[in-house]
């Protein structure tokens, strides 16, 4: 099958028949420094982390997809297709999934904010798309899953995230990813949560987006309660 991306529930060459041409660039975000050099003196303090993790930039995807029309030898047809995918591709009212096939199990938040470049060869040509995304690509699959037939050696991680809870317990998670991200808590019973040297309590059911960063690495979380806990969530990689 060829290679292409999902957008807004549809793919570039299952849906529209575009392949890919030669130019392809998934840009990497950039750290974003905040520094302040010391006058006089070569000294310099760098508070990029001074709310607990470095900020990134966004990151940049560029796709240049083939506009021709099979068996059409008419301009007008050709700037039909262009038009359409063009539609497709530019109302997505904001960031949206996108899924390249080239990253299984992965997808950006991406909107493609500026318009589209496209070099015409009279009756076809190419229609170079780029999208402005979220700095981290997000993992499809929830951490704490047990799917050995997309496990990745080299970037995931076996663990649990569900606990049975009665007292106290230490539990560790870990955040396989790059940036923290704030899991969703299912707890049967009302819990404290104490963890990099902060107490949170969250009630019965389910508490989305907790305030409760987890860290890149390990995280230590000490728990009091009786009952069931679930931590669900996704890590996020450059």
């Amino acid at each position: 099958m060829m290679e292409g991306i999902t957008f807004l529930g549809k793919h570039s060459y299952r849906d529209f028949g575009l392949s890919l041409a030669p130019g392809k660039s998934i840009g990497n975000p950039d750290k974003e420094k905040i520094t302040v050099k010391v006058p006089f003196s070569n000294t310099e303090y760098d508070f990029s982390m001074a709310y607990g993790s470095q900020p990134y930039t966004t990151r940049e995807l560029s796709y240049p997809f083939n506009i021709y029309v099979p068996g059409q030898s008419k301009k007008q047809e050709m700037n039909s297709k262009r038009t359409q995918i063009l539609n497709w591709l530019m109302n997505s009212g904001g960031k949206q999934r996108l899924y390249d096939d080239a990253f299984p199990g992965y997808y950006f938040l991406a909107e493609a904010e500026s318009g589209a470049s496209f070099k015409e060869n009279y009756v076809d040509g190419i229609l170079e798309v780029t999208f402005r995304a979220y700095p981290f690509m997000i993992s499809e699959i929830e951490e704490g899953n047990q799917i050995w037939d997309t496990f990745n050696f080299n970037l995931d991680v076996m663990q649990d995230v569900e606990y049975q809870i009665a007292g106290v317990e230490t539990i560790t998670l870990i955040n396989a990813g790059t940036p923290d991200v704030f899991p969703t808590i299912q707890a049967s019973d009302a819990m404290q949560i104490t963890a990099g040297g902060r107490t949170y309590t969250v009630n019965a059911g389910t508490t989305e987006n907790a305030d409760m960063p987890l860290v890149k690495g390990e995280n230590e979380l000490t728990i009091t309660g009786n009952g069931t806990i679930k931590f669900i969530f996704y890590k996020e990689m450059i």
